[in-house]
């Protein structure tokens, strides 16, 4: 299998032998039979159907040629949603990288420099959360990729989604942390009238003047709030639409769910490992390099930093976002056979996506995860699920790490190259188009409530319009 991933399973014919469409045989077959005594163009056109049906039987499943992951799955998924990009005021796109970077003026002079250019000049700063960035970019371009499962329409009227590209996850952090009195004076005044709750109520009040938005009441329009905390002020006037998110770690049943929303992955922030599979040049068993101390799920770390910090080949370090963090965890990463996952503030965390990319296997510790893509990844192929309970007793991870085999580890590796590229932000043909591809595999549902709303005349109030399913206790439930 090429590094271009695996390709979507294609469908069971349905003209098989097996099929129901045996007894159609037979029934023409009869009514070919009888028609020797009836006109020639009957015959002709039974026989012809008989012809089509045997043949089809007779043939292999048509199998795409040699293409990318992405082609396969979008020639199987014709045709292309058509998806219309709201043309907001430039202050919830290009105006939020401004005023992030003017937030940081003061203490950095390029980042002054960049603030004072035109927007198209404007770069997205290096962040986990850019697919809100990727995605923006990905429709303002007119060159789409052969067989992309999107279509950009210039007339809503046209259009079967609407995307709303708010950088939702940037503005909750364009004003920096810092300490009481530290950079007044300082020219920091444009950074302090920056309010993101302000920036979400005025989205709104834009967005539900619009005419298709209220149309349908919003059910056919995409946000993307990756960040667990994006658009939290708003998040209830926006639950009936198709929510971008990482994970439903902050949001409730009633608000996101499996049925109408996509998972996105992180974006990797370390370099990807170019090198072969192997445990050469893997001396470390399992690593880890993060923030110790997170709240709610995360405390589990804290515990595990005690179980797992005097182990032999074990790596785990306290570390937090920066330059040289991240060559260090990139350092790490490639030389290790196991890479730990555990929960963070919420669920997920982008350590997992830097492990994939990295062919070091991910042990995920996180009971309530919710994966990206999961319809055409098995990730029992390319990761290892603990349960938390499990996982914090003395010696039981690097017990059960040490009896995994060479040709185990080889196989795994093997498995997640086949599968990085649905993790490359920057690959057209890789994370941006499988979004695309989940986002508009969303439509025949958004549809069916579109047109369910139509035809309710009375609503119970506490019938919150959404058929949900989300994860607890490691069961899938559905509520509706």
């Amino acid at each position: 299998m090429s590094d271009r991933g695996k390709p979507r399973k294609p469908r069971s014919n349905p003209l098989s032998p097996s099929s129901p469409s045996k007894s159609l045989t037979l029934t023409l077959a009869r009514m070919a039979r009888r028609s020797l005594l009836k006109p020639t163009l009957f015959t002709a056109l039974s026989l012809l159907a008989l012809y089509s049906i045997f043949h089809a039987s007779l043939s292999p499943p048509h199998r795409f040629p040699s293409v990318g992951v992405s082609e396969q799955n979008h020639l199987l998924s014709s045709p292309s949603t058509k998806i219309y990009l709201y043309d907001l005021p430039s202050k919830f796109t290009y105006g939020v990288i401004r005023s992030y970077l003017l937030a940081r003026s003061s203490s950095s002079p390029a980042a002054a420099s960049a603030a004072a250019k035109e927007d198209s000049e404007l770069r997205y700063p290096g962040h986990q959360h850019s697919a809100e960035w990727w995605l923006f970019s990905d429709l303002i371009r007119r060159d789409r990729p052969p067989g992309s499962p999107i279509v950009r329409v210039d007339d809503p009227a046209d259009a079967d989604l609407f995307y709303v590209p708010f950088f939702s996850s940037l503005s909750l952090v364009v004003n920096p942390i810092r300490p009481p009195g530290v950079g007044e004076g300082a020219g920091l005044s444009n950074s302090a009238s920056y309010s993101d709750e302000g920036m979400q109520e005025e989205l709104m009040n834009w967005l539900e003047g619009q005419e298709y938005w209220r149309r349908n009441g919003g059910r056919d329009h995409v946000f993307i709030c990756q960040d667990p905390n994006a658009l939290y002020k708003v998040v209830d006037r926006i639950r009936n639409s198709v929510l971008l998110v990482s994970d439903f770690g902050r949001l409730r049943p009633d608000q996101a769910s499996l049925v109408k929303d996509v998972i996105l992955p992180y974006s990797h922030r370390i370099n990807m490992y170019n090198g072969e599979v192997g445990v050469e040049g893997r001396p470390s068993l399992l690593f880890f390099m993060g923030n110790r101390y997170r709240k709610e799920g995360g405390k589990v770390r804290d515990i595990l930093f005690q179980v797992l910090g005097n182990e032999k080949n074990v790596i785990i370090k306290h570390g937090t976002q920066s330059r040289e963090s991240r060559r260090m965890a990139t350092q790490g990463m490639h030389s290790s056979k196991f890479c730990l996952h555990p929960a963070g503030d919420t669920p997920s965390a982008c350590r997992l996506f830097d492990a994939i990319v990295s062919l070091c296997i991910p042990v995920i510790v996180s009971d309530f995860i919710e994966l990206p893509f999961e319809d055409v990844i098995d990730y029992k192929k390319i990761a290892i699920f603990v349960e938390t309970s499990s996982a914090v007793q003395p010696g039981f991870l690097t017990t059960m790490l040490q009896k995994v085999s060479t040709e185990k580890i080889l196989q795994y590796q093997r498995e997640l190259k086949s599968v990085r590229q649905y993790f490359e932000y920057e690959d057209r043909n890789g994370t941006v188009s499988e979004i695309w591809h989940q986002v508009s595999s969303k439509l025949p549902l958004i549809k069916l409530m579109i047109n369910r709303d139509k035809r309710h005349v009375r609503r119970d109030p506490d019938d919150h319009a959404c058929s949900c399913i989300y994860s607890r206790n490691n069961e899938t439930t559905i509520a509706r």
